[in-house]
């Protein structure tokens, strides 16, 4: 099987968590509705785009609005989740990434984005990580989210390679599914009894590099 020419990676979960600043931001406009949001609940939100998440947000709190009311709602968390995310730093940046970065590069490997998040850019900036990139996927590029392949595709065409060529680091059964339908292979960020559907699982980034992750597939 021929060596992958290009990695593609999701934002949240792989390259940083903001996955609590989105529970937070979201539970805060569930508690304003008058129902609450469990972390288990919220799990089944990655990947998914924030129009979505407050549909299954509305869904399970068994709220019914109107479209006017549930766009101001989307606004109004993405406020919240931005107050947190202006705090960020290279800090934040999670283990093993600078350096699989540092070798992807050297090495010559090309590598794209591909994120939900219409904030990639801005956490990006914050991390000191956009120029990390030769081509950035996120949001505002696209019109339809995790499992729809689209975000990876846009990827590919971008950097100028194919599908097959390319390897997608995922941590949510979303984008591992988005990837597959990409036909692209996966590595999962994670645990393999929740990305059962990946085709190599690590725990993390922390101590991976090119040749480990060559070997594995």
């Amino acid at each position: 099987m021929n060596q992958p020419k290009a990695f593609l990676f999701d934002l949240d979960g792989v390259i940083v968590d903001t996955a609590i600043y989105h529970y937070q931001a979201w539970r805060r406009m569930a508690n304003s509705l008058g129902f609450d949001i469990s972390e288990e609940f919220n799990e089944g939100l990655k990947g998914v785009s924030r129009v979505e998440s407050l549909e299954l947000i509305l869904a399970h709190g068994n709220v019914q609005l109107s479209e006017e009311r549930k766009a101001e709602l989307a606004t109004q968390k993405n406020d919240w989740y931005l107050e947190l995310v202006s705090l960020m730093t290279p800090a934040n940046v999670l283990p093993g990434v600078t350096e699989l970065f540092a070798e992807i590069k050297a090495a010559g490997i090309k590598t794209a984005l591909g994120s939900v998040s219409k904030n990639a850019k801005l956490i990006l900036a914050r991390i000191w990580m956009l120029d990390d990139f030769d081509a950035i996927i996120d949001g505002n590029k696209i019109q339809r989210g995790k499992p729809d392949p689209e975000v990876f595709l846009k990827g590919a065409e971008e950097l100028g390679v194919l599908p097959t060529d390319c390897l997608v680091f995922e941590d949510a059964v979303a984008g591992i599914e988005a990837a597959k339908r990409a036909g692209m292979r996966t590595i999962g960020v994670g645990t393999p009894d929740v990305l059962t559907q990946a085709d190599v699982v690590f725990p993390s980034l922390k101590g991976l590099t090119i040749e480990k992750i060559r070997s594995s597939l």
